[in-house]
């Protein structure tokens, strides 16, 4: 009999960045055979994880059985001229072996600033000793820039603070995230919309007509409207992810809007697919209860959102969605814009499960075509635990690994 391999020993940070933590990693840290794409890689983010788990609870893994929690990130030297490092997002699915790298996490990206600085990827003469340090960050899956300014504090970064984002419990010092030019996926990799329209109409097997606005702003994005759907914008998580039927209306919404975007090009596709795109439903504002209690009132905001991730409703708002609601906001005819009132918004507040969150975005017209220049948002981040995680040896010798690459 063989004896067991010892485990793997890896480098690691637990992070948590927005209201989403995750596993970073450097990429010279990693086992040879998952320094590239490809099952090797695929099989480690897995295990990392604990997935895949029949249980969904993610017991024998570092994630924590949600889409918020069950991310890993590889930050490696930069590829790209004028940036700092580069920064690649896996989505690692619960109940099936698969890690979706078709796009951005907006709230993990606001700790790649803190800890490209703190593992060296910074030169010590860009580090104030007091102030912000700027970093370009290159993000991989989508080939976009995103620029982070993370406070430092006698030559640290400075974590503590008070600033408060609604879904995460404490306060933390913030961090202000710029999007460059966010916008391009699908078929064509540079249209804000890519059908050509800022309103579609989809036809959704099972449902039937709706009026849809997909964007590609910060992550693929499919719009409707909450009432079209039986909804009305304040539902909290229970109401969505405990009733089955509501899980499957917004999850043919969402194929439908892949094959109309030109994401997919069968239904079948969407299972291999499923960080991207976001589907979310918008509505006027109205008063409604947080999921912490707190009475958000409707004179605060400017529309209410609420988005699904991975099969299910977010517990607050992604930030990749919240750079897709900000960039429609701005765009007049969008149903964004029509929820928010009708009147265009370079910067908006909209109310989420988890309370309210402001974003802003800097759009223009080109011909017949919406830009995106930017968006800015500002989140919070901070390490959890630094060390080593351990995996089986056997861990990346996997024959039912599946990839989005």
């Amino acid at each position: 009999m063989t004896p067991p391999l010892p485990a793997l020993r890896i480098p690691a940070t637990y992070m948590r960045g927005g209201t989403s933590k995750g596993v970073f990693f450097r990429l010279d840290d990693l086992p040879e055979p998952a320094r590239v794409p490809g099952p090797a890689r695929d099989a480690l983010m897995l295990r990392v994880i604990g997935s895949p788990d029949p249980y969904g609870k993610h017991i024998d893994g570092m994630g924590g059985a949600t889409s918020s929690t069950s991310k890993c990130v590889i930050i490696s030297s930069p590829t790209q001229p004028g940036h700092d490092v580069d920064y690649l997002y896996g989505q690692v699915s619960i109940e099936r072996a698969f890690v979706d790298w078709s796009g951005n996490c907006g709230n993990l990206s606001s700790a790649v600033g803190p800890f490209a600085i703190t593992h060296g990827f910074i030169p010590a003469e860009r580090i104030p000793r007091n102030g912000i340090c700027t970093v370009r960050i290159w993000q991989k899956n989508i080939g976009k820039t995103i620029i982070a300014h993370v406070p430092i504090a006698d030559g640290q970064v400075q974590e503590d603070g008070t600033f408060e984002l609604d879904g995460v419990a404490f306060p933390s010092a913030e961090i202000v995230l710029e999007f460059l030019d966010p916008a391009g996926e699908g078929d064509d990799k540079t249209a804000l919309f890519p059908t050509g329209h800022v309103i579609d109409t989809l036809q959704v097997p099972g449902i039937g007509t709706l009026q849809a606005t997909m964007i590609t702003a910060g992550i693929p994005t499919v719009f409707v409207r909450a009432t079209d759907i039986g909804l009305s914008g304040t539902e909290l998580q229970p109401a969505i992810n405990e009733n089955h039927e509501r899980l499957a209306m917004l999850e043919a919404i969402r194929v439908a809007g892949a094959l109309r975007m030109g994401l997919i090009q069968h239904p079948q596709q969407a299972q291999t697919r499923q960080h991207t795109p976001k589907v979310a439903f918008v509505a006027p504002p109205a008063d409604y209860q947080a999921s912490n209690g707190r009475l958000v009132r409707a004179h605060d905001i400017d529309l209410l959102v609420r988005a699904m991730s991975m099969g299910k409703l977010h517990h607050a708002m992604m930030g990749t969605a919240s750079v897709a609601i900000a960039a429609a906001a701005a765009v007049p005819g969008t149903l964004v814009h029509e929820a928010a009132g009708g009147t265009v918004h370079t910067t908006v507040c909209f109310g989420h499960p988890s309370g309210t969150m402001r974003v802003g975005a800097r759009v223009e017209q080109e011909g017949n075509q919406w830009v995106v220049r930017q968006a800015l948002m500002s989140r919070s981040a901070r390490v959890l635990m630094e060390g080593w995680v351990q995996v089986p040896a056997r861990t990346m010798i996997s024959e039912n690994t599946t990839s989005s690459l």
